[in-house]
């Protein structure tokens, strides 16, 4: 299988920014934990034992709604960079990548073109189903996942106590087995400096943040992750509802300090935007965090309409296609570290000079 051919559009979906408050809300995301009843968890088994998973697990997938349209791609088969590619696109975790330690037999992931939901096998747990999609939609994420775990379910039978509900690998996903969240940009809260408080606040009601590519991310660009904690005692209507509301909460609260902003540091926010669109357009060189603190100014003045252009789609696909696996995919060969910090500001010039995003990171 050529996997850079069959990962080249995959799960880029949710850049399109046709969600509702796309500008601060990039992207809303679901995760449901499920294991196979009478298989070991996945860190107790051994490589013939994920493979009989993996196998089981494929077969009931090719009975599902989601066969025609996905691609099941085996870690053990495709190149280190084409993993690093899905991971820098947050369609697979770290750990499956086995960019560590090398992937394990048994380790996959179906993708549905560049459709929001994809399917994790022998991650953490047997699977991991995943949809995501632009915008604060995070009842239409549970629902498109919540659509395949039921065709899964007639298939495969799923390790689950009367009591405590489906049973994970780790104890804070017991119950539903669902993670929700979405990825905020939301530097009015960090520019006025009421991010301390918005983010005491949404832990003080079950919540928690992290970065943008998750648990051990650290927040670069004013990006902030915000999903739930535990799924113990809660329906999947409620963690849903939950999450819901806080967002927007957290995003009322982004407007309104964006609007301060305006009002009492008109010229120096102006400034500032300008500022950063001015090093993007012409710079020679860019490291990725130095880009994404850029990135975080110009897409702050897109918002507030203080720059015409580049349109917020473009800005969602210069955050993931300049990242370093995509701009050697895109060059055919490993890169320096300076010639990644070239590769990088070439694309990005390229897209704000033009205002069409190009399909790849760098290169003719």
């Amino acid at each position: 299988m050529d996997d850079a051919a069959a990962i080249f559009d995959s799960g880029l979906g949710w850049l399109e920014a046709d969600g509702p408050h796309a500008d601060i809300v990039l992207s809303t995301r679901v995760r449901l934990a499920r294991n196979l009843q009478g298989h070991p968890y996945v860190a107790r088994a051994s490589d013939g034992q994920r493979e009989v998973i993996c196998r089981t697990v494929a077969q009931a997938f090719e009975k599902t709604s989601m066969r025609r349209r996905a691609v099941l791609l085996r870690m053990t088969e495709m190149s280190e960079r084409a993993r690093k590619v899905l991971l820098e696109r947050r369609l697979i975790s770290r750990e499956i990548a086995g960019l560590q330690t090398g992937p394990d037999g048994g380790v996959a992931v179906a993708i549905a073109g560049d459709g929001p939901v994809s399917v994790l096998i022998n991650e953490e747990d047997h699977l991991r189903l995943q949809g995501l999609v632009g915008g604060l939609r995070v009842a239409d994420a549970w629902s498109m996942v919540d659509r395949l775990d039921e065709e899964l379910g007639r298939g495969l039978h799923f390790a689950y106590h009367h009591e405590f509900g489906y049973l994970t690998c780790c104890p804070t996903n017991v119950g539903t087995g669902l993670r929700a969240s979405a990825l905020l940009h939301l530097p009015g809260l960090v520019l006025t400096k009421e991010i301390a408080r918005a983010l005491q606040g949404i832990s003080e009601v079950g919540l928690t943040f992290r970065g943008l590519h998750g648990e051990g991310s650290e927040v670069v660009g004013n990006f902030f992750q915000i999903s739930n904690q535990t799924t113990l005692g809660q329906s999947e209507e409620d963690l849903v509802e939950h999450l819901t509301r806080i967002v927007t909460t957290v995003l009322e609260k982004e407007r309104r300090a964006r609007q301060v902003l305006l009002r009492d540091a008109g010229p120096v926010t102006e400034d500032k935007v300008w500022r950063a669109y001015g090093l993007l357009r012409h710079a020679r060189a860019l490291e990725y965090e130095e880009l994404m603190n850029l990135l975080s100014g110009v897409r702050l003045g897109v918002s507030l309409q203080l720059l015409p252009s580049p349109s917020v789609y473009s800005l969602n696909r210069i955050m993931i296609l300049s990242q370093a696996a995509h701009l050697e995919e895109a060059a055919g060969r490993v890169l320096t570290p300076p010639e990644r910090r070239a590769h990088r500001a070439e694309y990005v010039r390229r897209v704000l000079a033009t205002g069409n995003p190009p399909t790849s990171g760098s290169g003719g």
